[in-house]
């Protein structure tokens, strides 16, 4: 069976920024893109960052979107423009997201998928049309893995800060039997991640919130943790080393995504300052889009 038609045309929104200004302007485009990935120029250090949308929707929230991270960051980019075709971006999409088989114990399906699920493995469906968490990405595998290793300490309590479309917080859920916390600064990204907790039999077990960080009081209502993910970037990570120690339970984990090898030094630094201990270090390549040879690196530590 053919994939439905989509609708209206779609267009590609680009801007290149530094690293200091890539967490403003990915949340500036999710502003009215249904779906943001970006890709690091190694050898300019520059991130490009491209959202897909529908042409012409959105567009007074974007602008002020992009004002307001241009204000933040002073870094003022002037975003790109580019028609693509709906139905070969979606067919590319689907192409790109086979069934992922990551770690021993998890199968990262998308819902185009007709075949049935490999067995013996936990089965997560996610949308193909979302291209964040998808499962193929080095930072996502290196979490699930990171899941796989520490889930015999059973974490009761446990966060996934910075959730995306959900996929590390509905794995710990399966994998664990348990009720996870998922937020995210993007409420779009809380959509998502709801509509793929219903997808999975998992509304009763997965409650996601929008969060700026730690500021919800819901996340100090609920902790300590046992067990929190945060899959976001090295320098938001660098920043929250302070509050995520604090918000730990006393031989809690956590795991760290969403850096590249080259930066793993210095995240896990800001860590070790808080009172956290290293306890494996874990590499993976680079996913669609990145360029050969880019390491990804997941850092499981854990409070004394």
């Amino acid at each position: 069976m053919k994939p439905p038609r989509h609708a209206t045309r779609l267009e590609t929104v680009s801007v290149t920024v530094p690293e200091d200004a890539l967490e403003a302007y990915e949340a500036a485009l999710a502003v009215a893109c249904g779906t943001v990935g970006f890709f690091l120029d190694e050898g300019t250090g520059l991130w490009t960052l491209e959202g897909v949308k529908d042409q012409g929707a959105g567009e007074g929230e974007l602008a002020g979107a992009l004002a307001l991270a241009a204000l933040v960051t002073g870094i003022d980019a002037t975003p790109q423009r580019a028609s693509t075709e709906a139905e070969g971006w979606l067919a590319r999409t689907r192409e790109a997201f086979p069934e992922q088989l990551v770690g021993r114990r998890f199968a990262v399906r998308g819902t185009h998928l007709t075949t049935p699920p490999t067995p013996g493995r936990l089965a997560i469906v996610l949308d193909a049309g979302i291209a964040f968490g998808s499962g193929e990405h080095g930072s996502t595998r290196g979490c699930l893995r990171a899941l796989e290793l520490v889930a015999y300490r059973r974490p009761r309590r446990i966060l996934d800060l910075g959730t995306g479309s959900g996929i590390l917080a509905m794995a710990a859920a399966k994998l664990l039997h348990r009720q996870v916390l998922a937020t995210d600064i993007d409420p779009w990204s809380v959509r998502v991640t709801r509509d793929n907790a219903a997808r999975n039999g998992l509304r009763g077990r997965l409650r996601a919130l929008r969060a700026d960080g730690w500021t919800a009081p819901v996340l100090e209502r609920n902790a300590p943790y046992d067990l929190v993910f945060a899959n976001i970037l090295a320098r938001p990570l660098t920043l929250m080393a302070r509050e995520l120690a604090r918000h730990l339970a006393p031989g809690g984990t956590v795991i760290l995504a969403g850096l590249l090898a080259t930066q793993a030094r210095w995240v896990l630094a800001a860590h070790r300052a808080q009172g956290l201990v290293l306890e494996r270090m874990l590499l993976e390549r680079g996913g669609m889009g990145d360029a050969p040879g880019r390491r990804w690196a997941t850092l499981v530590l854990r409070r004394r």
